[in-house]
């Protein structure tokens, strides 16, 4: 997407300096900044200090960490050690080892001396497929929008809210529950978004961010406004993104997302989860009993980051002296609670049968 009126995807190749460039998502809303990744202790930290962030974004970065790999040393058992370190990264978004397992399975079987040059081919295509099936989640939750948009006065907008940021930083470009609301903007179809803040680390900030790029009419709001804004009939569609989805629909997403759905459910109101399907885990059934939930430093509870007065960037204590901070990064929500799925296939329910019944390949390879 855009940037100053610049095209960005999220990561990119450099061909001058043979190299992956990333935006380093820390910095933003405030500054723009473009980061190198040229180690492979530098991708396992892009992806553990949130430089990088957004289930399908991880795991083209995770591609790309077993390219440099490959190109280092392309034997055998330095392609198991790259994949075991960059997988021990972050334990929730399934992408990651989809990504990485990708690679294996279609590196090993090569000659040694072809690995290097295969793997970031590979790469390079994680990557344009994300793109392609972000564009394709975009076009289908678009009819859902024109829907609603039909129903309403000329001109009034419909109102839109999300959760955390499932934007084009979340992914290589489009985003997964924001590409609707592009290409909402790109037909000319009003709408007004609803940014939940999403602490501890407000990446609603991030989606904000983008939003307002591109011209699009939003709100940025404290995370306990959103049941509010439903109970008074202010929100007509809700939709999120998710990090991993059990082969049954359970969401697993950014937490505070299952509190959205509860909200929504008791209001009669639309929540559909803006799903690539890469993000299915088709071994797991029960989200709750069996999807791990990522604990992050206690740190991101009891300080924020912001910029001050003077423009300069920095980091305040909120908490009292000694308070410790719990931080489980992700929630699950059942099926129960999901409207639909918006896939790059199309639009089906949240259930086995439903997405079984969009990807049947997929469902019957890990059934078999």
């Amino acid at each position: 997407m855009k940037v100053g009126g610049t095209h960005y995807r999220s990561l990119w190749w450099n061909l001058e300096r043979d190299a992956l460039q990333i935006i380093d998502q820390r910095w933003l809303p405030h500054e723009f900044r473009v980061q190198q990744v040229d180690t492979l202790q530098g991708f396992a930290d892009a992806i553990i200090e949130m430089r990088v962030r957004g289930a399908p974004l991880i795991g083209a970065t995770a591609a790309y960490g077993m390219a440099l790999a490959m190109r280092l040393d392309p034997s055998d058992a330095a392609m198991d050690r790259a994949w075991s370190f960059l997988n021990a990264t972050r334990p929730t978004a399934i992408n990651l080892r989809w990504a990485l397992d990708r690679c294996r399975a279609h590196l090993r079987p090569l000659d040694k001396a072809k690995r290097a040059e295969a793997a970031l081919a590979l790469a390079h295509a994680i990557s344009d497929e994300d793109v392609e099936i972000n564009r394709c989640i975009g076009a289908h939750g678009l009819e859902l929008i024109r829907q609603i948009a039909a129903s309403k006065p000329a001109g009034e907008p419909v109102r839109l809210l999300t959760h955390c940021n499932a934007g084009w930083l979340a992914t290589v470009d489009w985003g997964t529950a924001t590409s609707p609301m592009y290409h909402a903007h790109e037909a000319d179809i009003p709408i007004h978004v609803w940014v939940d803040e999403t602490r501890p680390r407000n990446q609603g900030a991030l989606t904000a961010w983008e939003l307002g790029s591109h011209g699009i009419s939003h709100s940025y709001i404290s995370d306990n406004a959103g049941g509010h804004l439903m109970q008074n009939g202010q929100v007509d569609l809700v939709i999120t993104g998710t990090d991993r989805t059990t082969r049954r629909g359970d969401v697993c997403n950014k937490i505070g997302t299952y509190l959205k759905a509860l909200a929504a459910h008791d209001n009669g109101v639309p929540f559909y989860v803006a799903l690539p399907s890469p993000t299915i885990d088709w071994t797991v059934s029960d989200g709750v009993a069996e999807i791990p939930i990522e604990e992050r430093s206690e740190r991101e509870i009891t300080h924020v980051q912001g910029k001050n007065e003077d423009g300069a960037i920095g980091t305040v204590q909120v908490t009292p002296d000694g308070t410790p901070g719990g931080n489980p990064a992700f929630d699950v929500t059942p099926n129960r609670l999901v409207t639909g799925l918006i896939t790059e296939r199309g639009i089906c329910r949240a259930s086995e049968e439903g997405l079984a019944g969009m990807f049947p390949e997929m469902a019957a390879a890990k059934s078999a």
